[in-house]
C-alpha cells in the first residue's frame, strides 16, 4: 500500500498543473508535505482491513471474500482520488492560469484550479478501482471454474488479467477529460469575466 501511494503520489507531483500562483510560500514544498501526510494516511487506510482481519483472526469464507475480494478495489479508489485532492490542493486554493484560445493568459482561477483536481481525482478513481475490481471478479470466476490448477497458475492468471485490464483501462481514463480543459467564462471569477470577451477559457488540467 505504501509503495503503491507514493508511486502514485510522486507522479502527480510531477504531472500536475505547473501554472499554480503563491508568493508567501513553495507551492512545490507544501506539496511534498501534503504527499506525505496522504501517503501514510492512504497506506493506513489501505492495510487496516487485512489488519483487522488477522488481529481478530476472522477467518470465515465471507469475511475472506469481503476483505480479501471486494473490498481493496472501491478503498483503493477512494485512495487514489484523496491523494490526487490532498496533493494538487494548492491549485485551487491559489488557482491555476486560464487562457483564451490564442494562448494568451487572462487570470489565475480558483474555479479553473478546483474543476481540474476533481477530474483528475475522478479519472484516477475510475482507473485503479476498475484495475483492481474487474481482474477480481474474474479470478473468482477462473477459481470457481478451477482452470488454474496450481497455486503459481493462479497467480499467473491473476497477473495477466491486472496487465490487460491496466492496459486498457490507462488510455480511456486518460480520455475521460480533455487535457486541455474548457470552463465558461460565466463560471469564472467576476474579475476574469470582466477581463475577457471569450465565452469559454482554456486550462492545463494536468494528469
Amino acid at each position: 500500500q505504501f509503495v503503491f501511494h507514493s508511486y502514485t503520489t510522486g507522479f502527480t507531483l510531477l504531472n500536475g498543473n505547473g501554472t499554480t500562483k503563491a508568493e508567501e510560500y513553495s507551492v512545490h514544498q507544501k506539496q511534498i508535505f501534503y504527499g506525505v501526510g496522504a501517503i501514510s494516511y492512504a497506506a493506513c487506510i489501505g492495510a487496516l482491513p487485512f489488519v483487522f482481519m488477522n488481529r481478530y483472526t476472522l477467518r470465515s469464507s465471507l469475511t475472506q471474500l469481503v476483505v480479501k475480494k471486494l473490498l481493496p478495489a472501491p478503498l483503493l479508489s477512494l485512495m487514489s482520488a484523496f491523494t490526487v485532492v490532498v496533493v494538487r490542493s494548492p491549485e485551487f486554493e491559489n488557482g491555476i492560469e486560464v487562457m483564451d484560445r490564442n494562448g494568451k493568459v487572462v487570470g489565475v482561477s480558483q474555479k479553473a484550479g478546483e474543476k481540474a483536481v476533481k477530474e483528475t481525482a475522478l479519472s484516477r478513481a475510475v482507473l485503479f478501482g476498475t484495475v483492481f475490481f474487474l481482474p477480481a471478479v474474474l479470478t473468482y470466476f477462473v477459481e470457481r471454474a478451477k482452470l488454474a490448477k496450481t497455486p503459481r497458475a493462479m497467480a499467473s492468471v491473476r497477473m495477466l488479467m491486472i496487465t490487460s485490464v491496466l492496459a486498457g483501462m490507462l488510455p480511456l481514463s486518460l480520455s475521460m477529460f480533455p487535457q486541455c480543459g474548457e470552463i465558461k467564462r460565466a463560471d469564472l471569477e467576476p474579475e476574469i469575466q470582466s477581463s475577457t470577451e471569450e465565452t469559454e477559457l482554456l486550462y492545463n488540467r494536468g494528469i
